[in-house]
C-alpha cells in the first residue's frame, strides 16, 4: 500500500429483505365505515366519528385523529365491564373484579380483538415502522391459533402487543358511544360480541400458573416469580431453581405474572429447553435476557455472537412536562433472514427506555431461536 494511500472499505452486503407480510390498506374510506357497520350491525348517525375512530395520529392530512375518542373509550369499557362483572358475579369482592376488568380490557386482549376482526388494515395512517411491528404481532396471533392457544386469555404469544390495536378497539367504542348519545346498555349491546370469549373467574388463572408449577412439581423443580416495577409497569420473572426461564410486563401485577408463566411455560415444553427441567443447567434458547439495566449491552453481545446486524435505536415518542419527561424507544434487529421491530416501555431516562426496548427484543428473539433450532 502506498504511503497515505488509505484501504477502500468493502462494499456492504445488501440488506436482508423482509418476509414478513406487512398489513394493506383500504383506501376507499366509505368501504372501510361500511365493513366496521356491517362487523358491528350499526349504523351510524354521524360517520365522522368512526373515521376519526379510523385516523392514526401520523396522518398529515390536517384530520382529527382517535386520540380524544381513545381516551373515552378507555374509560367507557372500564365501565361497561365493570357494569357487566358486578352484575354476573354476585359473589366476588373488589379486588377480584378488578383483576377481572383489567384483563378484559388489558392492551394485550383488545390487540387480539383488532387481529381478530382484522382493524388495522382500515387505520389511516402514515408510519411503515408502525405496519412492521402490527405485522409482526398479527403472525405470532396466528401461530397461537395453529397452536390451539387462541382461546387462552392472554394468547401464547411473547410478542408484545402494539398499542395502536387496542388503542383502535377503544376508539371504535368510543365513537359508538358517542354516537348513540352516551347510552352505556346499547355501547354493550352493539360491542359486547367484539370481547368474546370474556374472560371470568374461572378461566383467569386455571392454564399458565397452575400448568408451570405442575410441569416443575413433576420434574422435582420449584418455580418462583420475581416482580418488580418499572416506569408504571410491573415486569415479572419467572426462575426454575435459579434460572432465567420466563419474562413478563404489563401495567396490571396479576397479568404481568400470567404472562411471565406462559412465556415460561412455552419455553419448558420445548425440545431444547427440557434440560432446564432435568439438569438445571443453560439458558432457555441460547438467548440470555437479565435485568433491566444489562440488556442493551447483552443484546449487542448477542448480535455480535451471532453475527446479526447491529441493533438500531429509534426514538418513537417523547412526552410529559419537561420536569418528568418519557421517552419511548423501538429496537430493530436483522437476524434470521427477517427484521425484528420491538417496542420499549416509557421511562424518564433514555438509557433506561432503550434497555427496555432491548428487553423485549431479547424476548422476541429467545422465541424466534427456539423456534428455529439456531
Amino acid at each position: 500500500m502506498k504511503p497515505g494511500s488509505r484501504k477502500r472499505a468493502s462494499p456492504q452486503p445488501d440488506p436482508v429483505p423482509v418476509t414478513l407480510a406487512l398489513p394493506g390498506f383500504v383506501a376507499d374510506r366509505s368501504e372501510a365505515a361500511a365493513r366496521v357497520e356491517r362487523l358491528l350491525q350499526y349504523q351510524f348517525h354521524n360517520r365522522s366519528l368512526l373515521e376519526e375512530a379510523l385516523t392514526h395520529q401520523s396522518f398529515a392530512d390536517g384530520a382529527a385523529s382517535y386520540q380524544r375518542l381513545e381516551f373515552v373509550g378507555d374509560a367507557v369499557l372500564g365501565l361497561a365491564f365493570s357494569n357487566f362483572l358486578y352484575l354476573t358475579n354476585p359473589t366476588l369482592g373488589p379486588g377480584a373484579l378488578s383483576s377481572l376488568r383489567a384483563a378484559n380490557i388489558s392492551t394485550e386482549k383488545l390487540a387480539r380483538v383488532a387481529v381478530r376482526h382484522n382493524f388495522y388494515p382500515l387505520l389511516r395512517r402514515n408510519c411503515p415502522r408502525l405496519d412492521l411491528m402490527v405485522g409482526q404481532f398479527t403472525e405470532s396471533v396466528k401461530q397461537e391459533l395453529e397452536d390451539d392457544l387462541g382461546t387462552a386469555p392472554y394468547g401464547g404469544s411473547v410478542v408484545k402487543a402494539p398499542k395502536v390495536l387496542a388503542d383502535i378497539v377503544e376508539a371504535i367504542a368510543a365513537a359508538v358511544y358517542v354516537d348513540c348519545t352516551f347510552n352505556l346498555v346499547k355501547l354493550w349491546q352493539v360491542t359486547r360480541f367484539l370481547f368474546e370469549p370474556i374472560i371470568t373467574a374461572e378461566t383467569i388463572d386455571e392454564q399458565p400458573v397452575s400448568t408451570l408449577h405442575e410441569l416443575c412439581q413433576k420434574h422435582g423443580k420449584v418455580a418462583q416469580f420475581k416482580t418488580w416495577q418499572k416506569g408504571g409497569t410491573t415486569v415479572a420473572n419467572v426462575f426454575v431453581d435459579g434460572t432465567l426461564v420466563g419474562m413478563g410486563s404489563s401495567e396490571q401485577r396479576v397479568i404481568a405474572k400470567l404472562n411471565a408463566a406462559r412465556d415460561a411455560v412455552g419455553k419448558l415444553l420445548g425440545e431444547a429447553k427440557q434440560q432446564v427441567l432435568t439438569t438445571g443447567v443453560g439458558h432457555v434458547s441460547g438467548v440470555e435476557v437479565g435485568e433491566l439495566r444489562e440488556c442493551k449491552q447483552k443484546l449487542h453481545e448477542q448480535c455480535i455472537m451471532k453475527r446479526w446486524s447491529k441493533p438500531i435505536y429509534k426514538l418513537e415518542k417523547e412526552d410529559g412536562p419537561a420536569h418528568h419527561r418519557k421517552f419511548l424507544y423501538s429496537v430493530q434487529v436483522q437476524a434470521q433472514g427477517n427484521t425484528y421491530v420491538t417496542l420499549g416501555e416509557p421511562f424518564s431516562r433514555v438509557k433506561d427506555a432503550e434497555n427496555s426496548g432491548a428487553q423485549e427484543m431479547l424476548k422476541l428473539l429467545s422465541k424466534q431461536v427456539a423456534i428455529s433450532g439456531e
